[in-house]
């Protein structure tokens, strides 16, 4: 007879009723119970095996097994993501993601191994309460069916920061000095300085600019500035004139209007319905001749067939980053076989600093929803339905096109 009618509130028996004065509605703050929380992680291998400390891998489960168990909630850790499909996209094999997240209140995920939440997949979820990202980018959920089904959407915002900022400055040194053809000359035996001196520059005097000032590109941008380049930047929101002083930095109102300008370009905005493909063939044509692009943002803001022939052609002189889209990428994915590019898989933010971050934040996400308190920072909201809240790092919500796009 006992029934929660909604969160945090509790109707007595009538049973119990006859016991009291009369009947009432309590008001009482309460821990969830017997919660089911899926998680997919990478695989871990031998290294997972052997470091503890690689936390965001299956094997070693973000520490969150002892720390749920004892709690008597259920947490499922899995690898198989993917479902197989037929010649003619049929499924052949449901994974173990989607199955177990049928039932499930909490889902976790990773921007490097992302467990997809489609809309059909969250349409058979009618448990599921809350999807966490163990790291930062929310794009591999359906962003706007979450939200029409009231689903929290978390992720440990500012984890990955300085661990993706170094990245980008690494990545933009390896294409400028054409590091990677060197370094394989030297694994292949071979002493050829003219053929690397043929495409190396200096980064000093050049026109360097970041697509999106947020905490990832303002850190590229103050990395940056003792190189004594040209900085540029567009965002939606503008840094303060101090900011910008500071770094003798040059806003733009648009990408449009501010790649001609640049040598190098840095790609650090979110993915949403408004960037996927941001970077299609129209927008790769108004970059300078030889510009260099690094992105650690996401895979599919850049049409991955577009930039492999702007590669291929020279127009484009070359690509770094560490994102693709889908993860993991295919072996015959264009841009492992395109010239001049210093690509790695998805491990920008996942050093083994940023994984103590991000782990520590999931955890907090997590006792702050099984406990019926709000998740602090603010800043680690996406969405919140049942608030009314969406973060302003996901101005769009609509959900990214499963087609290629034409143009």
């Amino acid at each position: 007879m006992l029934s929660t009618l909604r969160r945090g509130i509790v109707r007595t028996s009538a049973a119990n009723a006859s016991t009291s004065s009369l009947n009432h509605v309590s008001l009482r703050t309460f821990a969830k119970q017997n919660q089911k929380i899926v998680c997919t992680l990478y695989p871990g291998g031998e290294a997972g095996r052997r470091n503890p400390n690689i936390l965001g891998c299956a094997e070693n489960e973000l520490g969150l097994r002892q720390y749920l168990e004892s709690q008597g909630h259920t947490l499922v850790v899995t690898t198989d993501k993917e479902n197989d499909v037929d010649k003619d996209g049929n499924v052949v094999r449901v994974c173990d993601f989607e199955k177990e997240l049928q039932d499930a209140n909490v889902v976790i995920s990773q921007p490097f191994y992302p467990g997809y939440v489609t809309p059909e997949r969250i349409a058979k979820s009618p448990n599921l309460k809350l999807a966490i990202t163990a790291g930062v980018g929310s794009d591999h959920v359906s962003l706007k069916d979450a939200w029409d089904a009231g689903i929290t959407v978390a992720e440990v915002t500012g984890s990955n920061v300085v661990s993706v900022a170094e990245h980008v400055v690494m990545q933009i040194l390896s294409l400028v000095r054409n590091y990677i053809p060197a370094y394989k000359q030297v694994v292949e035996g071979e002493w050829d300085i003219a053929a690397i001196a043929d495409r190396a520059w200096d980064l000093e005097g050049k026109q360097v600019g970041t697509v999106a000032a947020g905490r990832i590109g303002y850190r590229v941008l103050q990395r940056l500035k003792p190189f004594d380049v040209g900085l540029h930047y567009t965002d939606i929101q503008r840094l303060s004139t101090e900011q910008e002083d500071s770094l003798g930095v040059k806003w733009h109102e648009s990408v449009e209007e501010m790649v001609p300008h640049l040598d190098v370009i840095t790609i650090n905005c979110p993915l949403h319905g408004g960037t996927e493909y941001l970077f299609d063939r129209k927008m790769l044509e108004k970059c300078k001749p030889g510009a260099f692009i690094v992105n650690t943002a996401r895979g599919k803001i850049v049409d991955e067939n577009a930039l492999a022939d702007a590669v291929d052609s020279g127009h484009i002189g070359g690509y770094a980053g560490d994102v693709w889209f889908p993860q993991p990428a295919p072996r015959t994915h264009p841009w492992r076989l395109m010239p001049r590019h210093a690509m790695t898989p998805h491990v920008s933010g996942t050093t083994l600093d940023a994984q103590a971050r991000y782990a520590a934040g999931v955890k907090s996400i997590l006792d702050a929803y099984l406990n019926e308190k709000p998740i602090q920072p603010k800043e680690y909201i996406i969405i919140d339905p049942e608030n009314d809240y969406s973060s302003p790092a996901y101005p769009d919500l609509r959900g990214m096109t499963d087609r290629r796009k034409t143009n």
